[in-house]
C-alpha cells in the first residue's frame, strides 16, 4: 500500500510541474495553443484547429525550445495511467488525497523557486502554515469518519 501513495504523491508533484512546463513552452513559442498540440496527441483533431484558429507560426518555434519543457507530455501520460491502475485497488480516495498532497508540496516548491520561469512566490510563514492547513484539511477529510 505505501508505494501505491508514493506514486499517487509522485502523480500530484507532476500535475503542477506539467502546468509550469506547458505554460513555459507556450510562453516561448508564443502559443499556448501549439504546446497544447504537443503535450494533447490524443485530442489532435481538436488542437489542432486552436492552433489554426490562434495562429500556427507557433509551431514553427517548436524545434528551437528547449527540451525539457517537453517533459510536460511525460507527466500526463504517467498521471493518467497511474491513477487508472492504483485508484481500483488502492481506492480513488486514496489516490486523490496523495495527488493533491503532491500538488500542494509541488506547486510550493515551484512558486518558491520560480522553478520553470514560475513567477516567484516566496514561501513565508504566513502561506506555510497556510498550506499545513490545506494538508491538515485533505489528511481530516480523507481519514475522518473512517
Amino acid at each position: 500500500m505505501i508505494h501505491h501513495a508514493a506514486i499517487m504523491l509522485a502523480a500530484g508533484i507532476g500535475i503542477p510541474v506539467l502546468a509550469a512546463l506547458n505554460a513555459r513552452l507556450g510562453a516561448n513559442v508564443g502559443g499556448p495553443a501549439a504546446a497544447a498540440l504537443v503535450l494533447f496527441s490524443v485530442a489532435f483533431a481538436v488542437t489542432a484547429l486552436a492552433v489554426v484558429v490562434t495562429g500556427p507560426s507557433a509551431l514553427l518555434r517548436m524545434a528551437g525550445q528547449p527540451w525539457h519543457l517537453f517533459g510536460a507530455g511525460l507527466l500526463v501520460a504517467f498521471y493518467v495511467l497511474s491513477v487508472t491502475w492504483i485508484a481500483p485497488v488502492f481506492g480513488v480516495g486514496n489516490a486523490v488525497f496523495f495527488v493533491l498532497l503532491g500538488q500542494i508540496l509541488s506547486a510550493a516548491a515551484i512558486d518558491h523557486f520560480g522553478l520553470f520561469g514560475a513567477r516567484i512566490v516566496p514561501l513565508s510563514p504566513l502561506r506555510l502554515a497556510g498550506l499545513g492547513v490545506m494538508a491538515a484539511g485533505l489528511t481530516l477529510t480523507q481519514f475522518a469518519g473512517r
